[in-house]
């Protein structure tokens, strides 16, 4: 038993002070871009059918799932440092969303280039028709102050409270973002349940655990708001 928790203590020791971690998760992250950017010339270029018959839309889908999945890893870091005690993985909360909004912008230049050829009357149009696109880019929108304040100069410089209350953007973009994905699919609404489910796990942990900070400090009204966890 000794031996297994040493063996699991070096094991954290080596991953917290490693250099290589970080480099090793960037490049991991941008594998599914590369994955999914090679299927598309094979079936523009060489007429293949990895991604179906609708490459783009398949595309558009397929990126932003990874979207919502780089969502739910930066959602996780709090409540695993909580269950862990292992305060360093915050750093890789900051790395989740930033990829987060990196393949939403993906996702919505694929729609742009490839779907509505750069036109931006079909785009405008698209958005006034379309409500799910409409909350597609609404949410989209809410993470831009999010990776604009994303650093830590920017912490300081808005102070605590007022960075904390500015990042809770991350519930109404979650709820955005899985809204656009349940209304894009139409008929088979499992992935984006699946997601949803995830994600109400997710919110429901912060829920309950600012419920609890804030039945700690009776009467503390808005300092106990102020300091509900964030993502």
């Amino acid at each position: 038993m000794g031996s297994n928790r040493d063996w699991q203590r070096s094991v954290v020791s080596r991953l917290k002070s490693s250099r290589q971690l970080p480099r090793v998760l960037f490049v991991l992250a941008l594998a599914p871009l590369m994955w999914g950017a090679g299927l598309l010339a094979s079936d523009l270029v060489q007429g293949t059918r990895y991604l179906g018959s609708n490459p783009i839309k398949e595309l558009e889908h397929f990126t932003g799932k990874w979207t919502l999945r780089f969502l739910i890893l930066s959602l996780t870091v709090t409540p695993l440092m909580a269950l862990t005690h292992q305060g360093w993985l915050i750093r890789y909360r900051r790395t989740w969303g930033l990829f987060a909004f990196f393949y939403a912008c993906v996702h919505l230049t694929i729609y742009f280039v490839l779907d509505v050829e750069l036109n931006w009357a079909d785009f405008g149009a698209d958005i006034l028709k379309r409500k799910y696109i409409a909350i597609g880019m609404t949410a989209l929108s809410l993470m831009i102050p999010l990776v604009l304040t994303s650093t830590k100069a920017s912490i300081r410089r808005m102070g605590n409270i007022r960075w904390t209350a500015l990042h809770r953007l991350v519930f109404a973009t979650v709820i955005l973002a899985n809204i656009h994905y349940w209304m894009s699919v139409k008929r088979d609404i499992r992935e984006p349940l699946l997601f949803a489910l995830i994600f109400g796990v997710l919110l429901g942990y912060r829920l309950r655990a600012w419920w609890r900070e804030r039945a700690k400090r009776p009467g503390a009204g808005s300092a106990a708001l102020a300091k509900a966890p964030t993502a």
